[in-house]
This record gives C-alpha cells, sequence and structure tokens, in this order.
C-alpha cells in the first residue's frame, strides 16, 4: 500500500512540475497566455494520464504490453493537448 500512495506521490509531483512551465513562463513573456480553466484542463489531462498509466501497471502483467499500453496513452495525450492547443485536426474542441 505504501508503494502505491508513493506512486501517486510521483504522479501528484510531475503533473505541478509540468504546470509549473506555463505559470512560470507567463511571468516573463505575454505569448504564454493561460486562464484558470486552461491549467484546470491541463491537470486532468495529465493526472488521468498517469492514473491510467498507474492502473495498467498494477494490473497487466507482461512488460511489454504494460510499455504498449504507457506509449498509447501518452501518445494519446500529446493528440488531445495539440488539438486543444491549435487545432491539429479542426474539430470543435480546438483552441481555434
Amino acid at each position: 500500500m505504501i508503494l502505491h500512495n508513493k506512486r501517486l506521490s510521483i504522479i501528484l509531483l510531475v503533473v505541478a512540475i509540468i504546470l509549473l512551465i506555463p505559470l512560470i513562463a507567463m511571468q516573463f513573456t505575454n505569448e504564454v497566455n493561460w486562464t484558470l480553466l486552461d491549467f484546470v484542463v491541463a491537470a486532468v489531462l495529465l493526472f488521468s494520464t498517469g492514473l491510467m498509466c498507474e492502473l495498467a501497471l498494477r494490473k497487466i502483467r507482461k512488460n511489454k504490453n504494460r510499455i504498449v499500453i504507457c506509449i498509447i496513452l501518452f501518445l494519446t495525450l500529446l493528440l488531445i493537448w495539440a488539438e486543444l492547443a491549435v487545432g491539429v485536426f479542426e474539430t470543435a474542441l480546438s483552441g481555434k
């Protein structure tokens, strides 16, 4: 149980560090202009991806399958992030 809490703490720490990057950038440039909603959406995306990867690590036995699932989750995160940021696929969710 302690190991799982440690992994959850690491996931939360990584999400916080990633979200600090645009927060700090906003202090130095006007080109990064995130709203509170942007931070909330990014936090939900990052945290849910981390939790799904953690679930895959717990439930899937074969290391090869674990790696494949985590890579798929990461690529899905990147595609959703890109769509929300600049509208790569020009859906209704795009940031345009």
